[in-house]
């Protein structure tokens, strides 16, 4: 205590002001457990509910205020020691207070546009949740908003003309944005992916222009991350998308069922039944999409086979489900044809040998003389 007095230049009758910066610190400190106290009750409070924005408040707010109360409960004890000491530095005590507001302020709305960003998305919180790519677009754009403007006003009370901050960034906007064309071609493909929506996050996406195919786990301003189907992350500059093919099968309405089957020549006689038979079950087929194209037809006399083209769409568009509906119509097919007694054709060739002509009779060797 003697040498903190020393070093603010107080003498020993100032005790009494030691005292007080001491209670003011504990008392920041029983602010803080108080605060912290009220927290934990009203978390528990309000899991009894399923609000989003009461959730977010509550989140967006915990930590922020926390360090609100012991940044301003020191700077408070500080103020009040240096103003006893009559130290220059008292005048700074206003400037970093009103920083430190900023900051916390601009922390609070970040975390508050991050926890709707995440949960918006929740049907647990909406009956009708916005989409995970159009959420993070939006909560993008409010956090850089956020941070601007929050750096703005920092340095506005720190003394910096914001005006002469701004015209700056026009002039030196046009030298960034000549050696950044790169980094502002991948704002800009970021951008339109957001307003376009080829695909969004969680979507499968490939491309026939590259090798690219996989599912989007996010879409930044800078780049795309896409995960492939052997757990690779593949990464591609926004930029890219600009000349690039983009196919969406997440968005399809169908899978197709496009299989051409053969049947032996020697079955042509039951080949109508089959046909017919096979027409039968596939529009009564529970996982047939009726409504689309159906065809079984005879498509055409193939070197060995009768070959029958049949077309036709599922109801579900995910691969697995798919998978197990076409092997379950191929297994009534192959049911279908053995039923009526005929069979699949596989390649093969008739070999016809022309016969050998007679051989001409021997005629007997004569004595010589």
């Amino acid at each position: 205590m003697q040498r903190a007095m020393e070093i603010f230049g107080v003498g020993a009758d100032a005790s009494v002001q030691w005292v007080v910066v001491f209670g003011i610190v504990f008392a920041t400190l029983v602010l803080r457990y108080v605060a912290k106290l009220l927290f934990d009750r009203l978390a528990k409070r309000l899991e009894r509910t399923k609000n989003l924005y009461d959730d977010a408040l509550l989140d967006a707010a915990r930590k922020p205020i926390g360090w609100a109360i012991w940044s301003l409960g020191i700077l408070f004890a500080a103020e009040y020691a240096l103003r006893g000491a009559e130290s220059d530095l008292v005048a700074y005590v206003d400037p970093v207070r009103d920083v430190i507001a900023i900051i916390l302020l601009a922390w609070f709305a970040i975390r508050l546009i991050h926890f709707v960003e995440g949960h918006v998305t929740d049907p647990r919180y909406r009956t009708d949740p916005i989409d995970k790519t159009t959420a993070a677009a939006i909560g993008k754009l409010l956090r850089a908003s956020v941070l601007i403007t929050a750096l703005l006003m920092a340095l506005a009370s720190l003394g910096f003309s914001v005006t002469g901050v701004l015209a700056f960034g026009g002039l030196g906007g046009l030298a960034v944005g000549f050696a950044a064309r790169d980094l502002l071609a991948n704002f800009f493909g970021a951008l339109m992916i957001f307003l376009d929506r080829p695909f969004a996050v969680g979507d499968w996406i490939r491309s026939p222009d590259k090798e690219i195919e996989g599912t989007v786990e996010e879409i930044g301003w800078r780049q795309t991350r896409i995960r492939t189907f052997d757990q690779r992350p593949l990464y591609i500059p926004n930029s890219t998308f600009a000349t690039l093919t983009v196919e969406n099968p997440q968005r399809m309405l169908n899978r197709r069922i496009y299989e051409i089957i053969g049947i032996r020549y020697d079955d042509v006689g039951v080949l109508k039944a089959v046909i017919d038979d096979i027409r039968d079950m596939l529009v009564n087929h529970e996982a047939i999409d009726t409504n689309r194209t159906l065809m079984v037809n005879l498509l055409n006399f193939g070197p060995s086979s009768l070959d029958v083209m049949i077309y036709t769409f599922t109801k579900t568009i995910v691969w697995t489900e798919f998978h197990t509906i076409k092997e379950d119509v191929l297994f009534r097919i192959a049911a279908i044809v053995e039923g009526h007694g005929a069979e699949m054709a596989f390649p093969t060739q008739t070999v016809h040998v022309a016969s050998a002509p007679a051989p001409e009779p021997e005629q007997p060797m004569g004595r010589g003389p």
